[in-house]
């Protein structure tokens, strides 16, 4: 009995260890411009072509990243990024969100910014306006007019 349930505690661990190894090279993709002169990661935003849509709640985030930390932060249309999904984001090659995958494009500034601290990434000397107590109301009511489609 005891061997038996050695035999499945290691049957386990090689199946959990090849499902993280096939994630893992799922997780990265060939992102154009994903390290800049400097050897820094940048934080890539693909947006899908005209741009606008389902992409504008990504490119917020892109802003309000910019406000806190210093990264590098490129936006591409997804006609410059072919074979990428869009929306999607990435931090040098590694995929934060994708169409399709993690939260199905949608970024959101906790998943970017928990990625960002993980990595060290240095923080604006002071941020910029979007915390703003009024700025910080009126670029939320901006986004959620975004989400609605212009509806109220």
């Amino acid at each position: 009995m005891r061997k038996l349930i050695v035999v499945i505690a290691v049957a386990t661990l090689f199946a959990v260890a090849a499902s993280v190894t096939v994630a893992a090279e799922k997780l990265s993709m060939p992102v154009p411009g994903s390290i800049d002169a400097a050897g820094r990661k940048v934080l890539t935003f693909i947006a899908k072509d005209p741009p606008g849509v389902r992409c504008n709640g990504n490119l917020q985030v892109a802003a309000e990243i910019a406000n806190i930390y210093r990264v590098p932060i490129q936006l591409l249309p997804a006609s410059l990024a072919p074979g990428l999904p869009a929306p999607s984001v990435f931090y040098g090659n590694q995929v934060l969100v994708a169409d399709g995958k993690d939260y199905n494009g949608a970024a959101s500034f906790q998943i970017v910014s928990d990625v960002l601290e993980i990595e060290g990434v240095a923080r604006q000397e002071k941020t910029g306006l979007l915390f703003n107590e009024t700025v910080r109301r009126d670029f939320d009511g901006l986004k959620a007019s975004i989400k609605s489609g212009g509806k109220q």
